[in-house]
C-alpha cells in the first residue's frame, strides 16, 4: 500500500493514562476501518522524549496488534529511537526499509564455492 494512504494518528505529548486508552482505541478502530493492517504514527512533534512518550507508543503497538496490525512510525527522533530500543521495542519507521528487505539502492550478490 501507498505510504500516502495509510491513516495518519498524531502524537502530542505528554500523555496521561487517560488519553494513551484513547489513542489505543483510535488506532484499533482506524485499524477495523482502513485496510493494509497498518497505522502510521507521527511522534515528530513529541518534542524532547522521556518514558510517558514511550509508553504511549508500546500501548499503540499492542493495540495495533491486538487488532491485527501494526504501526509505523513517522519522523521519530534519535533520542526517542533510543529510548525505544533501550526498552526492547523496535518499530518499522517510515522511510526505512523493512525487516528482511535490503535498503533501497543495495545489491544483494552471492559468491557460489
Amino acid at each position: 500500500m501507498d505510504p500516502e494512504e495509510l491513516p495518519v494518528v498524531t502524537l502530542t505529548g505528554p500523555f496521561t493514562p487517560g488519553e494513551v486508552e484513547g489513542l489505543s482505541d483510535v488506532v484499533r478502530r482506524v485499524l477495523e476501518a482502513a485496510p493494509g493492517g497498518v497505522v502510521v504514527v507521527d511522534v515528530g512533534g513529541l518534542g524532547p522524549p522521556g518514558l510517558g512518550d514511550v509508553n504511549a507508543v508500546a500501548r499503540l503497538q499492542l493495540a495495533a496488534k491486538r487488532a491485527g496490525g501494526r504501526i509505523r512510525l513517522r519522523d521519530p527522533g534519535p533520542a526517542l529511537t533510543a529510548l525505544l530500543r533501550l526498552v526492547g521495542l523496535v518499530l518499522e519507521v517510515e522511510g526505512e526499509p523493512e525487516e528482511g528487505e535490503p535498503a533501497g539502492g543495495v545489491e544483494v550478490e552471492v559468491e557460489t564455492g
